[in-house]
């Protein structure tokens, strides 16, 4: 059984209904719980547990600590080019959006290699956007050795592949692939992706599956906060994360918090989280998994970041680009969407050990 027949089992307005007649009873039930189900997670998630969120916060820094110690992995994207085929309403990159498109060259990616390296970095996150001729697998197979010959770590946020294209670029050095839903309303997930590859929805569904398959190291899930209504996304993240861990049980999992951000011509979110929100939510996860990484971006605050170090986040991205060639190559060219977070990476290590927590620059290597 693939997670796609366990999601065709759930009905999206049941499961937010369910969600939203959850009571402080209930919660209290999640809470007592030394392993909770999806179930927990709802109530975790649910209005009626706002009142909690002292008593969840205290857990999960607690949990956190357990099982990753008081360290924070710190990481740097970098953007490889801009150019996509899809239509998509929230994204800077989309198709239809005017821009300067680029891709880096392999001489571009060197100077971009020497720029991040000299920030301290072990560990990069490669972004692109999805145009398959242009940023497809054989641009990945010549570009991840030149990265895996500077840094422990090398993910990749990309258009998703099949699962014979991953099992070609893992042995090259792919550590990671974090592949995001957007939204798990389907419906809605159409409206915003009109156009190209990413508006079929069972096929990006299904790519942690082939992730699975590949025998990638680690998947990350998340969606896009803002698209629809959060409590109830998040509840499907967190069903595809129990069956992922389920099923492909050697591979690590994290999740990410992105919420909706203004870019060139951008969409408003239908739907407002809060910042107490936001903390509730890392809370439920850490809760519902104690091994799952939680990792926050520089699209939050300075300010909000330095709050939830001790909450539960273990991963934070720091001194960030999101444009292509933005740390040396072309800094001015367009970004796929606004930081928040503009402290260099030594500020935000600085932060972290004021906190007394340890930055981590590499995790660990896969290879001598």
């Amino acid at each position: 059984m693939s997670f796609e027949d366990i999601f065709r089992q759930h009905r999206w307005d049941d499961i937010k209904s369910a969600i939203y007649a959850k009571t402080p009873a209930d919660v209290e039930q999640a809470l007592s719980r030394s392993r909770r189900t999806p179930d927990d997670f709802m109530a975790l998630v649910s209005p009626a547990a706002a009142p909690y969120l002292e008593q969840m916060a205290h857990l999960s820094r607690q949990l956190t600590q357990q099982r990753f110690g008081r360290t924070m992995q710190l990481y740097a994207p970098i953007y490889l080019s801009n150019e996509c085929q899809n239509i998509c309403t929230y994204c800077g990159f989309s198709y239809d959006n005017p821009l300067r498109r680029k891709t880096l060259s392999g001489t571009e990616i060197l100077r971009e290699i020497e720029a991040v390296r000299t920030l301290g970095y072990e560990h990069v996150l490669l972004v692109t956007g999805e145009a398959h001729q242009t940023v497809g697998v054989d641009y990945f197979s010549k570009t991840l050795p030149l990265f895996r010959q500077h840094f422990a770590q090398v993910s990749m946020e990309v258009q998703p592949m099949d699962r014979d294209e991953y099992e070609q670029l893992i042995p090259l050095g792919l550590h990671s692939v974090l592949v995001y839903q957007e939204t798990y309303h389907e419906e809605d997930y159409r409206k915003h992706h009109p156009k190209g590859k990413k508006s079929r929805f069972g096929y990006r569904l299904e790519t942690p599956d082939r992730l699975g398959q590949a025998g990638i190291h680690k998947i990350g899930l998340g969606v896009l906060i803002g698209l629809e209504d959060w409590r109830t996304d998040s509840f499907f993240t967190a069903l595809h994360l129990d069956y992922l861990q389920k099923t492909y049980w050697q591979t690590r999992y994290s999740i990410s918090f992105p919420r909706l951000r203004p870019f060139s011509g951008g969409l408003a979110p239908k739907v407002d989280m809060s910042d107490r929100e936001l903390v509730q939510l890392i809370c439920a996860y850490r809760l519902f998994s104690e091994e799952v990484e939680l990792s926050l971006s520089t699209r939050e605050s300075g300010q909000f970041r330095d709050r939830l170090v001790q909450l539960g986040i273990t991963t934070m991205s720091a001194g960030s680009k999101t444009n292509p060639g933005g740390y040396a190559v072309d800094p001015q060219s367009l970004e796929q969407f606004e930081i928040s977070d503009e402290r260099s990476a030594g500020e935000v290590a600085g932060m972290i050990r004021q906190q007394g927590y340890e930055p981590v620059w590499k995790d660990w290597s896969a290879f001598q």
